[in-house]
């Protein structure tokens, strides 16, 4: 049989799963397909990390180890779903979520002592940040909206901010002392091992990381930032924001850079509010706080205290808000600033919503107010920038013309995974950072102070030429320019552009517009193009792949959680992602307190459809292609006909636009005319998903406005949520009896 790999995950898109699933293997099972799960969830990663705390009836497989050395091999279709991408106060409060059940799992070492607590600290590390995705891209990404989502936006618009030419409202970067200013990088000319070594200001080695292999014609890059640059910085961008009388806010990846942004993140926090943790540095220090994991952590732990206590300091922090300049919120309503958790304010999205919506963020009032944007790593704040003066002098996008900016990104082999990983340090004393290889020479240094932030990271060589393949060909595919993304300015993109140069006379290019912008030039050349109503393609590194699949398709559609995204496996396989899941911690909070869950599945239907073309083309299975083909045309009709799931409860929810898509999908494939068997079957069940829709609605409907127990939110009890997300018996039936 051919072979579907589907991933459970987390919070809004694990429970969509539970009403979608059962639908996909119904249909899929007719057309020689089966599918499979595999849980890449962040508690069933937190439960395999740990057998040996478990009982055996605990314990739980390596389903993304398995995940991993599948997507190396030709055979792999995998449908990968957002999953949380942990901060350190997400990993702690699943890890009690799991203790809570009884799962003997080890607390999380903060500050760890003996070498048992250092050995858990390390799992725990490995499952920070944007751990899954580099273990499952073993190639690079394809993303880009979907004709009937485009189709379905223009005319069915989404609201927009109106600009004002004269917005306060700007993005603030460092121009010295940061990653981007700081960058060096080389190509690496034979197959080779390097170290890297701090060498302190007494003579004594330190090494920081013994060995990382490198293949020949890899890209390597070291950078360093300034600690002292980034406080000097953070001190004028406050100071600046309360003069000009604008909101600051901070946009950081703290999630996908797990290493480097939260400290960045914790200078800022400890900047704005220095007068706190000057006065009450003693018992701030023995109250454990980390100011890397937000404000929230001080917070926290402040409600330990002695009433008279935790008041004066409460007064203090209340002299900074009315002192300082206004912070944006994450929450008005409940006084949950930018700066009280680094995973609340995710760079990718919360730009682009801001510029969505005239530029302004919310105050404390929960009015919206102009912003400056702290952005402090200068490598590709000048796209949001440019955008910014974009909107003021062009005014608000128009859906319903503007064109299109689809994206191919570079990531496979964990290319580019900047300061997220195993080569990213805060330095602890000021020295020589080196670089070394095994013959002893030095490829390069930095010279950096005690709490600077160094890195370095890879890009191999067959990657890139994958990556370049896969630009050209989108290039012929749609007859729009391809713009590569690169600065020659910046150390690492020179290094990229080189080898864009050499590779791309391997294709036939006659005809094509192939063209190499810095970001900055590239931003302003896409949108000029976008309000003329044409497309072009983004061709960019790992980062601004991220930063881009986010952004422009905001803007145009609405949300990046629509969007078209595969992933072509270098070996022959495929791996098909399902959309962003930013907004899916606020879902799952309204399903708990109103069983209604606006979570949007289109991003799981359209890679379904996706993975089965590609089964249909690998296996030549017809069966698979049928229902890909008749899948996709379901799809167009439930937009069209405006079965989306509703904000509101009592509406149209996740499960309904389940259910329509089962009807539609189930028509289609009784009008088709290739496969008479499988037009036989879906006769049959057409008509009775038609007849009772108006039952099956109501039964989906009528159980909304109640407060729901899943039994937990990163571990839900299985039971429970498979009922709570599967009220209908009318359409369960009509599913079982496929």
């Amino acid at each position: 049989m051919s072979k579907i790999i589907y991933t459970i995950t987390d919070e809004a898109p694990a429970l969509a799963t539970y009403s979608l699933l059962p639908i996909i293997k119904a249909f899929t099972s007719k057309a020689g397909v089966a599918v499979e799960t595999r849980d890449i969830s962040l508690a069933a990663r937190i439960l395999s990390a740990f057998p040996e705390y478990l009982k055996e009836d605990q314990r739980q497989s390596d389903d993304l180890a398995e995940l991993g050395e599948l997507a190396k091999s030709p055979e792999a279709n995998i449908i990968k779903l957002p999953n949380v991408s942990a901060s350190v106060p997400q990993l702690e409060a699943a890890i009690k979520e799991l203790q809570s059940q009884g799962y003997a799992l080890p607390d999380y070492p903060e500050e760890p002592k003996t070498d048992e607590e250092k050995a858990v600290l390390a799992k725990y590390n490995k499952l920070k940040g944007s751990a899954v995705n580099p273990v499952l891209r073993e190639g690079n990404s394809d993303r880009r909206a979907p004709k009937a989502v485009k189709t379905y936006a223009k005319n069915n618009p989404h609201s927009m901010g109106a600009w004002s030419a004269d917005s306060a409202t700007h993005v603030a970067t460092m121009g010295s002392g940061d990653f981007c200013s700081n960058e060096k990088s080389v190509t690496i000319t034979a197959d080779t091992d390097v170290k890297i070594e701090l060498i302190a200001k007494d003579g004594s080695v330190t090494v920081l990381k013994d060995k990382v292999a490198l293949l020949a014609g890899e890209i390597l890059d070291s950078t360093v930032m300034s600690k002292k640059a980034l406080i000097s910085f953070l001190t004028e961008q406050i100071a600046d924001a309360k003069a000009k009388n604008v909101l600051f806010s901070l946009h950081m990846k703290a999630t996908m850079m797990k290493v480097s942004d939260p400290i960045i993140f914790g200078h800022a926090v400890k900047v704005f509010f220095k007068p706190v943790f000057e006065k009450y540095a003693d018992t701030i220090e023995k109250l454990g706080v980390d100011v890397n994991n937000g404000f929230g952590d001080l917070l926290n732990k402040i409600a330990e205290l002695p009433a008279a206590e935790k008041a004066a300091i409460e007064a203090d922090i209340q002299a900074c808000y009315e002192n300082g300049p206004a912070l944006a919120m994450v929450n008005s309503d409940k006084g949950i600033t930018n700066l009280n958790v680094p995973s609340d304010v995710i760079i990718d999205a919360s730009m682009p919503a801001m510029i969505r919506t005239s530029g302004q963020m919310w105050n404390a009032a929960g009015k919206q107010q102009d912003t400056k944007a702290v952005i402090p790593d200068s490598s590709y704040a000048a796209v949001y920038q440019e955008t910014i003066e974009f909107c003021k002098k062009n005014g608000a996008f128009d859906p319903t013309t503007m064109g299109s900016v689809s994206n191919v990104g570079l990531m496979a082999q964990k290319a580019e995974e900047y300061g997220s990983h195993d080569k990213t340090f805060e330095i602890p004393t000021a020295g020589t950072v080196r670089i070394v290889d095994s013959k002893g020479t030095t490829l390069m240094e930095h010279e950096v102070e005690a709490q600077d932030i160094w890195r370095a990271c890879q890009v191999k060589d067959a990657p890139i030429q994958d990556w370049v393949k896969l630009a050209v060909n989108r290039a012929k595919a749609t007859g729009v320019p391809a713009v590569f993304w690169l600065d020659k300015n910046r150390a690492h993109d020179a290094e990229l552009i080189k080898k864009v140069n050499d590779y791309l006379p391997n294709h036939d290019t006659t005809g094509l517009e192939i063209l190499i912008k810095s970001p900055k030039d590239a931003t302003t050349f896409s949108l000029e193009r976008i309000i003329k109503g044409e497309d072009t393609i983004s061709v960019t590194g790992n980062v601004l792949r991220d930063y881009l699949t986010d952004l422009f398709p905001i803007l145009e559609v609405g949300t990046s959680a629509k969007m078209l995204s595969i992933v072509p496996l270098m070996n022959g396989g495929g791996l098909f992602e399902t959309g962003a899941g930013g907004s899916a911690p606020k879902h799952v909070q309204q399903f708990a307190e109103e069983n209604h869950l606006r979570w949007d599945s289109l991003g799981e239907f359209l890679a379904l459809a996706v993975s089965l073309d590609h089964l249909g083309e690998k296996d030549n299975n017809q069966k698979a292609r049928i229902l890909g083909e008749t899948l996709d045309n379901a799809t167009e009709k439930l937009l069209l006909n405006r079965k989306s799931p509703s904000r509101k409860v009592k509406e149209l929810d996740n499960r309904g636009s389940h259910f329509y898509l089962a009807m539609y999908w189930a028509e289609e494939l009784a009008n088709q005319t290739n496969d008479k068997d499988l037009q036989a079957l879906f006769t049959d069940i057409s008509s009775k998903l038609e007849d009772n829709e108006s039952n099956i609605v109501e039964e989906l409907n009528t159980v909304q406005g109640k407060e729901i127990d899943m039994g937990g939110y990163y571990h839900p009890s299985d039971d429970k949520t498979s009922a709570a997300m599967r009220p209908s018996a009318t359409l369960n039936g009509i599913i079982a009896s496929l």
